[in-house]
């Protein structure tokens, strides 16, 4: 009977742990927020870079992402060529930005200190962008 009781134990243990499995293993979030802020000497989204080397023969635009990555990040928006972007925060070939469509950003509220580090939430978009289709200006 005791080993009865065991056996039927070590089922139900091996059963939970198949069901705590998934979410061991869940996959990444589909969105990453860009961050603002965090130096108090200094604007709040210092950089700025503008669109460039895009293929003109090719899709002509830059992805902006919801993540720093391709997959499981999707794309929120598309910008093109000479458009401005505020860089806030950079992880590995990606770069946190805000901007605002047609215009150069100042109105995004990100140009001036700003010493708590925060999630961005508007007034302008934000996203993520590869590094390798934007340059400094100059």
């Amino acid at each position: 009977m005791e080993a009865r009781r065991c056996a039927h134990i070590a089922s139900v243990l091996c059963l939970l742990s198949f069901a705590a499995a998934p979410a061991l293993t869940a996959p990444p979030t589909s969105s990453v927020p860009v961050h603002y802020g965090g130096f108090p000497e200094q604007d709040a989204c210092s950089d700025f870079v503008v669109v460039s080397g895009l293929d003109p023969k090719g899709d002509n635009y830059l992805s902006v992402q919801s993540g720093p990555g391709g997959k499981p990040y999707r794309q929120l928006d598309r910008v093109h060529a000479d458009q401005r972007l505020l860089v806030c925060e950079e992880k590995g070939m990606w770069l946190g930005v805000v901007y605002a469509k047609g215009n150069d950003g100042d109105g995004c509220g990100v140009s001036s200190p700003r010493a708590q580090r925060a999630v961005y939430r508007g007034p302008c978009r934000s996203g993520w962008v590869s590094k390798k289709y934007v340059m400094s200006p100059g």
